[in-house]
């Protein structure tokens, strides 16, 4: 990880133990990661349905356009994702026909399942308007993000 990266997760990592809610947690993680680093266009979470365990349904995001409201687990790198368990890394969606466009200015995804109990709780997903945005330091600071959220939520 870059020394951006990691300010930017201890910045986060700070902020976990006092966040009122998971709701607000997801909020500032979503927001920061869209303020801080210039190639994540869009970044959000996506949350298992609580009504129909077989979608996942938007929650906080920060972004330049509208995501997709409600993904079913079959579809999508998110669903890819979801369904796998593993994390899903696209450098360029024009290649990946599971990818769902929520902008066709979209050229790259990361999408990192986020699991409380063994149990998938949802996903964060942060796609990128440019193509290899990535990489494999990329993927760690992502996934450090996505932890501190799984670790919020497995003390709720």
């Amino acid at each position: 990880m870059t020394p951006a990266h990691k300010e930017l997760l201890q910045e986060l990592q700070s902020f976990a133990p006092t966040a009122p809610s998971a709701e607000s947690l997801m909020e500032r993680i979503a927001k920061r990661l869209h303020e801080k680093m210039t190639r994540y266009n869009w970044t959000g979470f996506y949350l298992v349905d609580p009504a129909d365990s077989n979608y996942l349904i938007v929650g906080a995001y920060a972004g330049s356009f509208t995501p997709n409201v409600r993904i079913p687990l079959d579809r999508g790198l998110c669903g890819a994702a979801a369904s796998s368990g593993q994390v899903v890394v696209v450098q360029d969606v024009t290649k990946d026909p599971r990818y769902l466009a929520g902008s066709n200015l979209v050229k790259s995804e990361i999408v990192v399942p986020i699991f409380v109990n063994k149990k998938l709780a949802g996903e964060l997903d942060v796609e990128s308007y440019f193509a290899d945005t990535f990489t494999k330091p990329e993927q760690e600071f992502v996934e450090a993000c996505a932890s501190v959220l799984a670790n919020y939520l497995a003390k709720v």
